[in-house]
């Protein structure tokens, strides 16, 4: 069975670019366009992994990671947020709010492979 990868994130050109990267890696990728439905995938689908925008329009894609963590069953979730926000202070907002990591855009694909498979294990493989 495939494991599921959400990505929440508004921009339609980087969201597709993702899932299709996801689906070609042999995840399954779901995605969601702002916080509404990220939270709504999220209860429905269970995903092992979620890919978070940080800036998702006005909205801050932060709050789905705080959400996530308070839940009982988000703390073994896997969160990566993606972000054009590359500071250092940045970066510790990202990990403060309960993302495991944190990758820059535009997205370095052998990066983001390496966090999903140190994670994850392979696409179908149970979570190491």
């Amino acid at each position: 069975m495939k494991r599921r990868v959400l990505v929440v994130e508004d921009n339609d050109a980087s969201r597709e670019l993702l899932c299709d990267w996801l689906e070609a890696e042999g995840f399954e990728a779901v995605g969601a366009e702002n916080l509404e439905q990220g939270f709504e995938a999220l209860r429905k689908l269970r995903p092992a992994a979620v890919l978070l925008d940080v800036q998702l329009g006005e909205e801050d894609g932060l709050q789905l990671a705080q959400w996530v963590r308070n839940q009982p069953e988000g703390k073994e979730l896997l969160l990566i947020a993606v972000t054009a926000h590359a500071m250092v202070t940045d970066q510790k907002r990202v990990l403060e709010a309960g993302c495991d990591a944190s990758l820059a855009k535009p997205v370095d694909f052998k990066e983001l492979r390496k966090e999903l498979r140190k994670q994850l294990g392979n696409a179908s493989g149970p979570r190491r």
